[in-house]
């Protein structure tokens, strides 16, 4: 059994009559059960409580326990989505004996259900190689609707390299979905650094056709051209996944991620792109990767995921 259902203790937070808070929100579902009935705008969490992506990319172990750190924090939150919204917890997905593949299989066919159920999915993780069950699972959920996808991955690497004697890990899953995907595939990163991507991955980047803006040009001063940058990627495609990595971001405001580095994007930058491309109304589907609690100070990056994930989904449910 590769699924774990949710521990509703994780869901705690002030007491109050009405609904005021995440917590008093979220159902946990047993034995990923989705609910199919409920027409009212819902969001769907999912864990990932894996890191053999991780380890296999030789980064810093831990990212297993970030999904639960993420729900803690989320229970604690006001909750400000429209009256009739709720919170489907499903619990994780983890990887047994390190059979990453199959926990990536069981991924997608839940993020098709969750598609085709009309929840917006929140998957939790987790290493990135989520991104790759992920995508994959949006890629089938579109695919009989003809609509073109676009990926944005919020981070400081393009995670574009190769495999590695076959094996996909947490830098790999973009370079996995250009190949599974060559006619179609349409990814634009931000925020990358080019002190931790070498000229290798640019020159990969090139041949996948991916767009992207380096960390210097990733600033609020540069906001126009940004924007203008984002908007082009937005009209042309249909719906748009997004893709969060923790260490994208300062260490300063996330220490706790499995690849810390000082020159990130701070928050309230990023949270202007959340809204822009909530907006859009194209957003369909978002992750929030490479939370490491093993690293972090005070819950400072499990509280900033969370963060996250809330901002986007209240922006997204706010326009349905």
């Amino acid at each position: 059994m590769l699924h774990q259902n949710p521990n509703p203790s994780l869901w705690t937070g002030r007491k109050s009559e009405t609904i005021e808070y995440w917590h008093q929100a979220a159902i946990s579902v047993r034995d990923l059960k989705l609910d199919e009935g409920q027409q009212t705008p819902k969001v769907g969490i999912l864990g990932y409580a894996g890191e053999e992506g991780v380890k296999r990319n030789q980064g810093r172990l831990g990212t297993a326990e970030g999904p639960n750190a993420i729900r803690k924090s989320l229970g604690m939150l006001a909750f400000h989505l429209p009256e009739k919204s709720r919170i489907f917890d499903y619990g994780d997905i983890y990887t047994e004996n390190s059979d990453l593949e199959s926990s990536h299989d069981l991924i997608t066919k839940t993020v098709i259900e969750l598609l085709e159920t009309k929840h917006f999915p929140i998957l939790l993780g987790g290493g990135h190689d989520l991104a790759l069950a992920h995508g994959r699972g949006i890629y089938q959920h579109l695919a009989s609707k003809n609509q073109k996808l676009g990926i944005i991955n919020m981070d400081a690497h393009f995670d574009l390299r190769p495999t590695i004697d076959g094996l996909g890990h947490s830098g790999s899953p973009f370079l996995q979905l250009a190949q599974e995907n060559p006619d179609t595939f349409q990814y634009l990163c931000l925020g990358v650094q080019r002190s931790v991507n070498p000229k290798s991955l640019f020159k990969t980047a090139d041949e996948v056709g991916a767009k992207w803006m380096v960390m210097e040009d990733f600033r609020l001063n540069n906001w126009e051209v940004i924007q203008e940058k984002i908007l082009w990627f937005l009209d042309s495609v249909d719906k748009i996944y997004l893709s969060v990595d923790m260490d994208g971001f300062s260490s300063a405001f996330a220490p706790g991620v499995s690849a810390p580095s000082p020159m990130g994007f701070r928050p309230e930058f990023a949270f202007k792109v959340f809204e822009l491309l909530a907006s859009s109304k194209k957003l369909i589907s978002m992750d929030v990767v490479e939370l490491n609690p093993a690293f972090d100070h005070d819950h400072a990056t499990a509280r900033l995921a969370a963060r996250c994930a809330e901002y986007v989904a209240r922006k997204v449910l706010g326009l349905l």
